[in-house]
């Protein structure tokens, strides 16, 4: 059975050469992708910063509405079509997007390192990427074996494939799909299939390739019972995010504890953070997250 570990822990993200938090305060954050700097809105960096000059190449300035809009204000040249990052093995490009990201999140860097370690040992292990976005996730998983991607956006889904092909990886065992999240993985449970592990990162609001309406708080159950059947005694992981919600990783955590106690091994629940570069660094929060294990 799988016991839900009570107290919440921090996967906490530090800097690799193609990234890092700068600093952050006064509800902003200061970042560096490669060679360039942006400021980007941040609610939870309360405090105030430690650097008194943030020279930056661009900043993104929210609109009016809490749930969107906004704008780049770019001080300094950037390529607009995106440059090249790597991860560990992985490459994929950086782009200024109009919902104030770069491309990919990277604060999902120690959930990448993470999933490889549960699935160390189990060669050609079957995982899925659902809610994929641009796929580095998907091609960190690669590594592992077979993966299915799947996301409701063509143009993520396109961008995906670039990304594969930037970083060599276009011949791997990786499945794109253009198709709504709940609707597949239905298709899978009644398909009969398995996974050794399942990542998800659903939106707080969304709609599938064909107009299907997706909400965070009333599709969730439904869907990690369905990813709950898709998993087995034998497999590794799933792993679940959530931002920008008002929402406790504990009732995350309760989630899975109900639905995976079915299951052998533990489920822990918590916050995604990124460290400050230099001494003294702090902690800044970026996402719930509650997982199931069982390597």
């Amino acid at each position: 059975m799988a016991d839900l570990a009570p107290d919440p822990i921090v996967l906490l993200g530090e800097s690799w050469p193609d990234y890092g938090l700068v600093d952050s305060g006064h509800g902003r954050k200061l970042e560096r992708y490669g060679p360039y700097r942006f400021i980007r809105p941040e609610p939870q960096a309360m405090w105030s910063p430690r650097l008194n000059d943030w020279d930056a190449h661009a900043e993104f300035v929210p609109g009016s509405d809490e749930d969107g809009g906004g704008r780049w204000h770019f001080n300094q040249p950037v390529p607009r079509e995106g440059w090249p990052l790597a991860w560990d093995d992985v490459r994929f490009t950086a782009q200024c997007t109009p919902f104030r990201h770069l491309g990919f999140f990277p604060d999902m860097a120690p959930v990448w390192s993470w999933m490889r370690g549960e699935l160390a040992g189990k060669p050609d292990a079957s995982t899925m990427n659902l809610f994929g976005y641009t796929g580095v996730g998907s091609l960190a998983l690669s590594q592992c074996g077979p993966v299915t991607h799947v996301d409701a956006s063509k143009k993520s889904v396109a961008q995906a494939r670039e990304n594969a092909a930037l970083a060599g990886m276009q011949n791997r065992p990786i499945r794109w799909l253009v198709d709504d999240a709940m609707k597949f993985a239905a298709r899978e449970v009644r398909r009969g299939n398995r996974y050794d592990g399942i990542i998800l990162d659903p939106p707080k609001f969304g709609r599938g390739p064909n107009g299907e309406r997706w909400q965070l708080e009333a599709g969730l159950p439904e869907l990690v019972s369905d990813c709950r059947q898709l998993l087995d005694a034998d497999s590794r992981f799933l792993f679940l995010t959530v931002y920008a919600v008002r929402m406790s990783s504990l009732a995350l955590g309760g989630l899975l504890a109900e639905l995976f106690a079915g299951l052998p091994g533990t489920v822990e629940h918590g916050e995604l953070a990124v460290r400050e570069e230099g001494e003294g660094g702090r902690m800044l929060p970026t996402a719930i997250f509650a997982r199931w294990s069982n390597s």
